[in-house]
């Protein structure tokens, strides 16, 4: 325990004493990287910690618990964010990884720009991105073909004999000092390579260092933190200049840290430069198009990554899958370009492919003419092996419309009837299958087919044939086959041709004769047998529905009965039942519809009075009474009853309403069960001035006196 925490205090020491930089180190490092709060951020959101576990450490630790507030939220403009010296050290005091090299950070690539539209050359946004899928990974074990250089930092363990722990920061020189050892040169060396020199130069103080099983002292080295190397990126990227990158950053990293390519970009032919030969050139169609990242070269001080302008370029564009503009190069053909778009989408028309080009100035004969269309045909829906020029347009046409297509169309007793696009082959079988089979009481014994005449000189529009089917036209359903409910037979399967379609078919599937599901009605009330019937035939009248739900009861009220008509939104109808059972072709015992309710209520002696009278309530039934007498057993009206606009609605639910004018007068009798309701005035309503009318009226009846008198003289 005590060897390990002694290895883990030499292998922070580094990190331990930057912890306090001085105000002018953290303004020095602002001003070389604005980024820095952003790094801030970045440490803290990767640390898995929650707001209130590094509050709680940072109080621990002696520091304000909202000392890091402000970069706990994602919400903070970046500019807004500048840490000083207590923020980077109590950064620290969290236990996270130290800000490496503050004074020369790497570039994080994130290139701050305004939203541009997206390019139309392929792969030029990949790089353009603000993301860190081209940083390096500065944390985890260092590649096996890494090679040391000055400014990295290792750390040398030694176990067994001895129990020591060295911080070995490789010099300027690339050298390393080894206590009791000293000088090491690592530069350009791989971790493998240094073990084999380690072994050699330790084995000389330490005598148990030794390669056997036997030795009694072994040792381990390891990069703690890797340098930063210096690049030159230029070209037509966005920011051409020097960047700071991790040593393990590769081309794809410098790239992303200058912003990315601009659209005139060589993405075909990116140069890498060291000591002023070109050691790698890479095309970016390998990573973009099949994720080779092979030819990616890690990067080392001093390269020079150069991005050309580029030199021929096609646009292809249709029904591909990723239409687009597109870098070729020598030898590639019309093939390799719907290759790289992705090939041909499902709808592509693959007979033919359009090439629009420019011609050669020598070739041209005006402007008018510079450009040419090339008709390049398909064999078998495969792209030809056509040499394209710098410029060239591909177009892949879709397939035209439904419009413009060969269709067949299928009506009637079919699930889904409509319209289907015609093949070659097409038969009538398979179309009913198109159409989800036929519908319950379809009849299968034949179809009827309507077909364009060959000849239209007699104003022919179409030609029926009747084909015939039979029950294996049937849809299966469950596993089971579907027979469907009784009705015409049909042939038994196998016993029909299959019948096949031309363009433009129309086909029929007729219905069955006089086939139609149950018709259902509904009594209620007073019967026997109150419930939903099926009608026996289109003539059931009400009589016959009464007496198959066992007649009335004693106490049925017969003229209360309320018949309702569903079909059509006929609703009630006024209904003589005493007269329709007495009478069987009487109008009142009327022929039922599907959805007709018949209810007979039971016998109420009684009549209900509300509205405005002054004892709201039920007055028992009185034969012969007229509607004054339940008035008055209601308390008559009130003040401000609507005398003239009383009304009674009846048991079988019609109303009537009084009606009363200077020469005449009605008033509905009530019956068993009936309703009197009685309006109250609006109190809106213009008031009459009945001394005024009255006043008119007597002059009109003078006046009308005194001009018959005058007639008789």
């Amino acid at each position: 325990m005590r060897i390990a925490l002694f290895v883990a205090f030499v292998a922070l020491a580094p990190a331990l004493a930057a912890q306090q930089p001085t105000a002018a180190q953290v303004q020095q490092a602002l001003q070389q990287q604005p980024g820095l709060g952003d790094m801030v951020r970045s440490r803290i959101s990767q640390s898995g910690l929650t707001a209130d576990q590094i509050r709680s450490r940072l109080s621990a630790s002696g520091y304000p618990s909202t000392l890091l507030d402000a970069y706990l939220s994602e919400s903070a403009g970046p500019t807004a964010l500048v840490p000083g010296s207590q923020e980077l050290a109590a950064l620290q005091a969290l236990g996270l990884p130290a800000l490496t090299n503050p004074a020369l950070p790497y570039d994080t690539g994130f290139v701050r720009r305004p939203t541009r539209v997206p390019s139309e050359v392929f792969g030029v946004d990949v790089f353009q991105r603000t993301t860190t899928q081209f940083l390096p990974l500065l944390a985890g074990p260092v590649p096996p073909d890494y090679k040391l250089g000055p400014g990295d930092n290792l750390v040398l363990i030694l176990t067994g004999d001895v129990e020591l722990a060295y911080s070995l920061p490789v010099t300027r020189e690339g050298f390393v000092l080894i206590p009791q050892v000293g000088q090491v040169h690592v530069a350009n060396l791989t971790l493998d390579q240094l073990r084999d020199v380690l072994y050699s130069r330790l084995g000389r103080v330490y005598s148990g260092v030794k390669r056997s099983a036997s030795a009694t002292t072994r040792f381990d080295v390891t990069v703690a933190n890797v340098r930063a190397n210096q690049v030159y990126v230029v070209g037509e990227v966005a920011q051409p200049g020097a960047y700071q990158i991790s040593s393990l950053g590769t081309v794809f990293t410098a790239l992303y840290a200058a912003g990315g390519v601009t659209e005139r970009a060589k993405l075909r032919g990116v140069e890498v430069q060291r000591s002023g030969k070109t050691i790698a050139t890479l095309d970016l169609y390998d990573y973009l198009l099949r994720g080779d990242t092979r030819a990616d070269v890690r990067l080392e001080t001093g390269d020079v990554i150069f991005v050309p302008i580029h030199l021929s370029r096609v646009r292809v564009s249709g029904a591909v899958l990723r239409p687009a503009v597109y870098e070729t190069k020598t030898g590639e053909t019309l093939a390799d370009m719907i290759s790289a778009a992705g090939s041909f989408r499902p709808d592509a028309a693959l007979e033919r492919v359009k090439v629009e080009r420019v011609l050669p100035p020598e070739a041209r004969g005006a402007q008018t003419t510079a450009r040419v269309t090339i008709d390049v045909p398909m064999t078998n829906g495969v792209a030809p092996r056509f040499a394209l020029e710098d410029g060239d347009v591909v177009q892949v046409d879709s397939l035209a419309g439904a419009s413009d297509q060969y269709t067949v169309a299928i009506t009637g007793m079919v699930q889904q009837p409509g319209t289907y696009p015609w093949r070659p082959g097409i038969t009538l079988r398979q179309l009913v299958v198109l159409a989800r089979g036929p519908r319950i009481g379809a009849d299968l014994r034949d179809a009827e087919i309507a077909r364009l005449p060959a000849d239209r000189s007699k104003g022919q529009l179409a030609t029926t044939v009747r084909v015939p089917l039979d029950s294996s036209y049937l849809s299966e359903r469950d596993s089971s086959r579907y027979i469907g409910p009784p009705g015409v037979s049909f042939p038994a399967a196998g016993t029909a041709p299959d019948a096949p379609l031309q363009p433009y078919d129309n086909v029929l599937i007729f219905r069955q004769p006089d086939f139609e599901l149950q018709r259902t009605v509904t009594i209620l009330g007073e019967v026997l047998y109150p419930g939903t019937y099926a009608l026996k035939a289109k003539d059931d009248r009400l009589a016959d529905l009464v007496q198959r739900a066992g007649g009335l009861t004693p106490r049925a009220y017969q003229e209360g009965i309320r018949f309702v008509r569903a079909v059509d939104n006929r609703g009630r109808i006024n209904i003589d039942l005493p007269k329709a059972l007495r009478e069987h072709d009487s109008r009142d015992n009327v022929i039922l519809q599907p959805g007709d309710s018949v209810r007979i209520p039971e016998y109420q002696p009684s009549v209900r009075v509300t509205g405005a009278v002054n004892s709201p309530g039920s007055v028992l039934y009185r034969k012969g009474a007229g509607l004054d007498y339940y008035l008055s057993g209601a308390g008559g009206f009130t003040r401000n009853a609507e005398k003239g606009q009383v009304s009674v609605r009846y048991a079988n639910g019609e109303t009537r309403t009084r009606r009363r004018s200077l020469l005449f007068s009605s008033n509905p009798s009530p019956g068993p069960g009936s309703e009197v309701y009685v309006p109250a005035k609006d109190p809106n309503a213009p008031h009459t001035d009945t001394v005024a009318l009255f006043g008119a009226i007597a002059q009109i009846l003078a006046s009308t006196v005194a001009i018959i008198v005058i007639a008789k003289r």
